[in-house]
Order: structure tokens, then sequence, then C-alpha cells
């Protein structure tokens, strides 16, 4: 395909119905391989993956899709549309269709991440998602629950944790706000205003679900210069896992 950037690897791609959207999946890598699907974040694309899936299709059947409003899979749908349980079945429509018969591994980034966090923690899940692996997306039920403990046990240390999440979550509420639309559409970012929807469906119209387990393997890693994800908001989801 003409959109990919390696001309040796031979690319499949196909149309899977999620909850209510059409979502562009793209593959590679030997069909009798284990499956691995890559969750793109906020503003990305399935192209994010593509340095990634050139140094995995060898052994791996790799699986890259544009989440719902993003790249090759625009919708309509109202903001909503975009909350959490309705991103994680887009995840769960895509893994089903990838690899029916057996579990399939999931990575995750920024925003990728945190709709995985949602998947891996609904019942079943581990029938169908063999391990996870996040980066630089938290689990927000995970990370509401260890701010609503820290804010009723107070220490020193913890409330400094929570300020420095805070600070670096700081650009939050300029991307929720009236404001966000037409700065970045002026920027020229299609993706970046479409994937406010992200934010706003799940910051300003409903809470995050309470914490919940998972019984998933996971593997988070933490990328030492974050700008927006400290530390503290990933090991708010150890004891969880």
């Amino acid at each position: 395909m003409d959109h990919h950037s390696d001309p040796h690897l031979s690319w499949r791609r196909r149309i899977v119905r999620g909850d209510g959207v059409d979502l562009a999946v793209h593959e590679t890598g030997p069909a009798d391989a284990p499956v691995v699907v890559l969750v793109h974040g906020f503003p990305d694309t399935h192209r994010m993956w593509l340095p990634v899936a050139e140094r995995l299709a060898d052994r791996l059947r790799v699986v890259l899709y544009d989440t719902r409003g993003q790249g090759l899979s625009p919708t309509d749908a109202p903001d909503a549309a975009f909350a959490l349980p309705h991103l994680a079945a887009d995840l769960m429509a895509v893994v089903d269709d990838a690899s029916p018969d057996r579990r399939a591994h999931v990575v995750g980034h920024d925003w990728g991440s945190v709709q995985a966090w949602e998947a891996v923690c609904e019942p079943g899940a581990a029938d169908r998602i063999a391990s996870f692996t996040s980066m630089s997306g938290p689990n927000l039920g995970h990370v509401a629950a260890w701010t609503r403990h820290t804010l009723l046990r107070p220490s020193p240390a913890g409330i400094v944790r929570l300020a420095g999440q805070g600070l670096s979550s700081s650009y939050v509420p300029f991307l929720v706000s009236p404001l966000s639309p037409p700065v970045l559409k002026a920027l020229g970012g299609r993706d970046m205003v479409s994937g406010l929807r992200y934010y706003r469906g799940n910051v300003v119209l409903r809470r995050p679900r309470r914490a919940r387990r998972t019984s998933v393997p996971v593997l988070q890693l933490a990328l030492t210069r974050d700008p927006a994800i400290r530390g503290s908001a990933l090991e708010a989801s150890d004891q969880w896992c």
C-alpha cells in the first residue's frame, strides 16, 4: 500500500465494524504468527506504529487500526460516543476479528493505552487478551481512586506527587474548552480537532468508572521524559493488577 513507508512489508487492509463505527485496520506479518494489536493515541493515527511494525513483522502478525474519528476511521459521532466503554468495545472488535481462535497481545500508547486499560478490566478480557503493554496512558479509574485516597489520607509525599501530576495535566482544561477547536484547526490539525472528543467524552461528560481489577498480565513502560504522565499516575494501577 502506497501510504505505508516500508516497501518490504506486505500490508492487508480491511474495515472492521466497531461499536457503531467503521474502523480501518491494517495488518502485516505471517498469517499463522501470534497477533499483536498496536493502539495509537492522540493526535496520532496507525502510522505512528509503522517503524515498530517493521521490527516485529518477521515473527508476529502485527495489527494496526485508526481509532474512531482518527485517520481513515472518520465519524461524525458526538462526544458521548467517545466514552471509554465504546473505545474498549472497538478494541475488542479488532481483537476478535484479527485473532478469533486465540488470545492477542495488545500494546497501547497515550489514549490508545487509556482505552486498552478499559478493555483489559472488562469481565472475560483475559480470555481474549494475552498481555497488555502500556505506554504513557494510565487507567483513569485507578488514577481517580489514587486521587481520592491521597486527598482523604493526605501525606506530604502524597500531596507532592498529586500536585506534580496535576501540573503535568494542566493542558487538559484548554483541550476541553471552546478555544481549542479553532486554535487546532488553524494549525492544520484535522485529527487533533476530531480527537478532542476523546477528552470531552471522558473528562467533561462522565466520571471515570470505579477502579476495577484485571487478570491480564500488564507491563507498564514509564517514559522518563514524558511531560504529561508522571510515574505516580502509573503506580496507581499496581494494586489492581
